[in-house]
């Protein structure tokens, strides 16, 4: 049997695709989108009525390559990272995704593993690792049976901003000033926030707190944190939600990393911990009947955290210390996915905005790119709200997996302000300031490049080189007002 259709006929998925029918029946569903998720984490997808349900969810739908790459052309003109006559490919629904868009609910939703096509040569019907959902969960089935069950969860803070639109429909400034977690400007966007805890509520976000960060319009929107696939949907999720809340608001949900150069930038700080056991269970915060299955609304709890150390005490234990090792040798090559356009290098040009610029790791010290942000988890700091979720947790979890297997040491924590120490006389390495040097990083890293197998790592590459080429061909309003009269 070809993977894709031992992947639709595994144990227990019949009893889902039943449990999404009677959903369909109950809350009215007539029209459910089919998503997959791009090398830059776009939703992508088609839609189908809802009586095809059970025949998409064995058979899945048909998408072709171009939707990995946003159908975006290169430079030359060409679709990026495939040939004309590439083959069709298969996305088979995951019904423990499926739920309704709280704004059209007569439209629901569920996230595809996407497939080769059952006809293509030397692959027919294998998982598609250009697929960078499926290939998160493959990293890190891997990495539970490399390390007894050992398994990620992560939480994240989406920072983003919410500005003004303008008469020609570009951004016009923030309807807010830049007080950070300043209630009163978190209330004049409280229209904002509500639908987005709302929405986000329906969808299976567990959310937690929110505040107005020190950016014009800029939010920060908490949800729970969970095991690494489910914050991952989450995430895209809730991002979905935003451009939603910005159509009805009249506003734009700007995600750009760095909108504002003198003002702090939109990070998406990622707090992580590794435990092994636990269990899952429901946490709703909706009346019945639920707008989704239950899948979507449950979260691992319990277990065991191994990034723990004594009781009472910041220092990680063994693992913990093993991790941050892993992630400390790698930081130039993770920071070209977790910074992944060329808009976030002006975050890591603006210094003085605690820039996380710097390889180096303490407790509670937001100067270095690692922090124990409290006992029993840390935080990786340079990740911004342009990332690609999916990509980044995987090349996570092979940093990990380096530092635990070869018992990698991060050094001391340093507890003083990283750039005061540096001018003490401490030598410490700088992350790539620009984006080609981070790119050059992943280049010459083979530890995360294994977290992007088989054709993942050269799409990402041809994608990302591509967009940094634009940029140097690109004549901008800096470049005439600096040489345009500077001779003679």
């Amino acid at each position: 049997m070809l993977p894709v259709d031992s992947y639709a006929a595994a144990p227990g998925r019949d009893d889902l695709i039943k449990e999404v029918r009677a959903k369909i029946d109950e809350i009215g569903i007539d029209f459910i989108y089919y998503q997959y998720i791009s090398i830059t984490g776009r939703i992508m997808g088609k839609a189908a009525p809802a009586p095809h349900w059970e025949t998409m969810a064995m058979k899945g739908i048909q998408t072709w390559y171009g939707g990995i790459t946003n159908v975006f052309p290169n430079r030359a003109g060409e679709l990026l990272g495939f040939p004309s006559n590439a083959h069709e490919l298969i996305a088979i629904p995951d019904p423990e995704t499926f739920c309704q868009l709280p704004w059209n609910k007569r439209v629901a939703r569920v996230y595809c593993t996407v497939f080769y096509g059952r006809e293509q040569e030397g692959k027919p019907g294998g998982f598609m690792e250009e697929d960078a959902r499926g290939n998160l969960r493959r990293v890190h089935r891997e990495f539970m049976d490399d390390h007894d069950g050992l398994h990620l969860r992560h939480g994240c803070e989406p920072e983003m901003c919410w500005l003004k639109k303008g008469a020609d429909g570009w951004p016009d400034g923030g309807p807010t000033k830049p007080y950070a977690y300043h209630i009163d400007q978190f209330e004049e966007l409280s229209s904002v926030y509500m639908k987005v805890i709302d929405y986000g509520q329906q969808m299976g976000l567990d959310m937690i707190q929110g505040d107005h960060e020190d950016a014009p319009g800029q939010l920060e929107l908490n949800f729970m944190f969970d095991d690494a696939l489910r914050t991952c949907d989450r995430l895209t999720t809730y991002r979905q939600i935003c451009a939603q809340v910005a159509r009805e608001e009249g506003l734009i949900a700007c995600f750009l990393s760095k909108p504002f150069m003198g003002r702090p930038a939109n990070g998406c700080h990622h707090n992580m911990s590794l435990w092994r056991g636990g269990a899952d269970e429901v946490v709703s915060h909706v009346d019945d009947p639920l707008p989704g299955v239950t899948g979507i609304f449950r979260h691992r709890t319990g277990g065991e955290n191994l990034f723990l150390g004594e009781a009472g005490h910041w220092m990680p234990g063994p693992v913990g210390r093993q991790a941050i090792g892993g992630l400390m040798a790698h930081l130039p090559a993770l920071t070209a996915i977790g910074a992944s356009t060329v808009n976030s290098y002006r975050r890591m040009l603006d210094r003085g905005m605690w820039a996380p610029v710097y390889a180096d790791w303490g407790f509670q010290n937001r100067t270095t790119s690692l922090r124990v942000s409290a006992p029993g988890r840390f935080e990786f700091r340079a990740v911004d709200s342009m990332v690609n979720p999916y990509l980044m947790a995987a090349a996570l979890l092979k940093a990990f997996d380096d530092g635990i297997r070869n018992d990698l040491d991060p050094g001391e924590p340093e507890q003083r302000n990283i750039y005061e120490a540096m001018e003490s006389g401490k030598q410490v390495k700088r992350l790539p300031r620009y984006f080609g040097e981070a790119l050059d990083a992943l280049a010459a890293d083979d530890v995360i490049k294994s977290a992007l197998p088989g054709r993942l790592y050269e799409i990402y590459m041809e994608y990302k080189t591509d967009e940094w080429d634009r940029f140097n061909a690109e004549v901008s309003d800096w470049d005439l007002k600096t040489y345009l009269d500077c001779l003679p």
